[in-house]
């Protein structure tokens, strides 16, 4: 780990857009190193004593803020935890005063989550403004980025492909089809760009009602490549990696598809529809999973095919490694 954060300059990390392969691998190696504590008999590093977390997370979550939180335990942080019902923003304090309330508190990282874009980058500004030394860590904004559930995501696929040394160079040339609400999705947006720096080539297959044309560009100057395709078998061809999407109706404004049923029957990833693709292929989920609509049970629960539960163990792996190198290069005066 002293190579990771031997070369991490980022003090926030609000999105996976301008991350480099050299960050990406540091990431990788840093929760390779991190992943054994989690199997421990005594479950804890002294890495992040003396520090303090804060969870603001303006939306609800159980996976990400359950996996921040451990996370930060983990690393022998203190924590504290928002709640947006409880809080005084329901008396009409702002969100930026609210992130100073926790910044007086003596809070050295703040985990932010909320339903609008922009709100991470809005309190990261504001701390940088007033020189507070926080760092953010953007837990997901809206449509925008979740950049650590891309980065878990990741993580699973290259440790599928080389558990000893996950690495970038292990996706030049593999093929990962996303399938599913990629419109409303901050998690396709955060993979596109981790997956094609990384050099994989990316296949998106969605209704033309939650796939738009402009997808095409968010893929540009990178080492692998982006396809966009209306049907689904094309994209599954040959692919070595499946990751379908949950369907969020919360964010739809429109009906934008037909049914559920109807969506399944096109779009839902079973065990026939996996023919397509390479022989040993693995499938992914974020969660939470619509069952029987994105992804069926049989699917789901296969221990050959599955790594929707591998996803889960290795997310708190990946948010140790993301609080460790922030604070860790903080506490080494390293972050400018």
């Amino acid at each position: 780990m002293t190579t990771a954060t031997a070369i991490w300059t980022r003090r926030h990390i609000l999105s996976l857009m301008d991350f480099s392969v050299t960050e990406l691998d540091a990431v990788l190696q840093t929760t390779t190193s991190l992943r054994d504590v989690l199997f421990r008999r005594m479950k804890k590093v002294p890495a992040l004593q003396g520090q303090v977390v804060t969870n603001m997370f303006f939306e609800p979550s159980t996976r990400t803020r359950s996996s921040f939180e451990l996370a930060a335990k983990r690393l022998s942080a203190d924590v504290m935890n928002f709640a947006p019902g409880s809080s005084s923003l329901s008396k009409g304090e702002t969100i930026l005063d609210t992130a100073k309330t926790y910044l007086a508190m003596g809070a050295d990282i703040m985990v932010i989550r909320h339903q609008q874009s922009g709100v991470p980058q809005a309190i990261a500004a504001e701390m940088d403004r007033i020189n507070s030394g926080v760092s953010i860590l953007n837990a997901g904004d809206g449509l925008h980025a979740h950049p650590s559930q891309a980065l878990l995501d990741l993580f699973t696929i290259c440790r599928g492909l080389d558990p000893e040394n996950p690495r970038c160079e292990l996706l030049r040339g593999k093929k990962i089809a996303i399938v599913g609400d990629i419109m409303h999705s901050r998690v396709a947006r955060s993979n596109i760009w981790s997956l094609t720096t990384a050099g994989a080539d990316v296949h998106l297959a969605a209704p033309p009602t939650l796939l738009p044309e402009g997808f095409r560009e968010f893929a540009t100057d990178a080492a692998g490549s982006l396809k966009l395709h209306w049907d689904i078998e094309p994209a599954l061809k040959d692919a070595d990696f499946v990751m379908t999407l949950r369907l969020q109706h919360e964010r739809m404004t429109a009906h934008l598809l037909p049914s559920l049923r109807e969506y399944h029957q096109r779009f839902g990833i079973t065990g026939d529809r996996l023919k397509f693709c390479q022989p040993d292929v693995k499938v992914l989920h974020p969660g939470p999973v619509n069952r029987g609509v994105e992804l069926a049970s049989d699917v789901m629960d296969h221990p050959a095919l599955s790594l929707v539960s591998e996803q889960v163990t290795n997310g708190v792996a990946v948010r140790m490694a993301l609080l460790y190198l922030i604070g860790s290069s903080k506490a080494n005066g390293s972050l400018n």
